[in-house]
């Protein structure tokens, strides 16, 4: 009784005060504190919580080109076989063998008659040739003449030579040619030449007045002499102009 009475009321009632106000501004920091995280909360989620930005849309369009159609393919017309026609067998005509026989003979002789008149068209074609030629080879002769009298005389003449002794050693008849004994044809034919160093006829030409029948087997002929070579001074020498007449007769 007595410490109650010795501290009084006023020193009961202190203690309990104080814990009051610490309980109070405890419960202040705190209410602070949480207004405080909620508005930094709000704060952040503002800033970077911005709505996101869509990109703008684009078409593309493209152009296609579509091929034409293809026609379609007409109908084919399809030909009707036709039907298989009988063939009559051939008839062979009758021939008679003596007509058969008369035209054969008659194709024989065309035909030989065609082989005939060929042979004597190059016999004439041979023989104008052969005139030509000898024309020629006389021309040829007159020049070497002309130039054999141009040049000087020697000073010892050689003595004259007449070419018409001139004879041949050997000498070969011509043959008759059968046209003209089957025509009967007769004449002459002079045929000029050349005797050379070794006795051998040279260029024989046919001289004019020969039948060209004849001209062929004398020029044949003509070949085949044979001469004695004439010598001057020594020394074998050409004998040109030398002419021999061939007589063809009928006997």
């Amino acid at each position: 009784m007595t410490a109650m009475i010795t501290h009084g009321p006023t020193l009961a009632m202190a203690p309990r005060a104080t814990s009051g106000l610490c309980r109070n501004s405890l419960a202040a920091s705190l209410a602070v504190m949480l207004h405080v995280g909620v508005l930094a909360a709000l704060t952040v989620e503002w800033s970077t919580g911005k709505p996101p930005v869509q990109a703008p849309r684009v078409m593309h369009t493209q152009l296609v080109m579509l091929p034409a159609p293809a026609p379609a393919p007409e109908p084919v017309a399809v030909a009707p076989t036709p039907e298989p026609v009988a063939v009559p067998a051939p008839v062979k005509p009758t021939v008679d063998p003596q007509i058969q026989a008369q035209k054969l003979e008659k194709a024989a002789l065309a035909r030989k008659r065609v082989e005939q008149k060929k042979v004597e068209q190059q016999q004439e074609r041979l023989a104008g040739e052969q005139q030509n030629r000898e024309l020629e080879q006389q021309r040829q002769a007159r020049e070497r003449l002309a130039a054999e009298r141009a040049r000087p005389a020697p000073a010892a003449a050689a003595p004259a030579f007449d070419s018409r002794q001139y004879q041949p050693l050997s000498k070969q008849a011509p043959d008759y040619p059968e046209r003209a004994l089957d025509k009967n044809i007769e004449g002459d034919c002079s045929v000029e030449y050349t005797v050379n160093t070794q006795g051998r006829v040279e260029n024989p030409k046919v001289l004019e007045g020969c039948h060209p029948l004849f001209m062929r087997p004398s020029l044949a002929a003509a070949n085949t002499f044979r001469y004695q070579p004439r010598m001057v001074d020594g020394k074998p020498v050409p004998v040109p102009a030398v002419r021999n007449t061939f007589h063809y007769r009928i006997k």
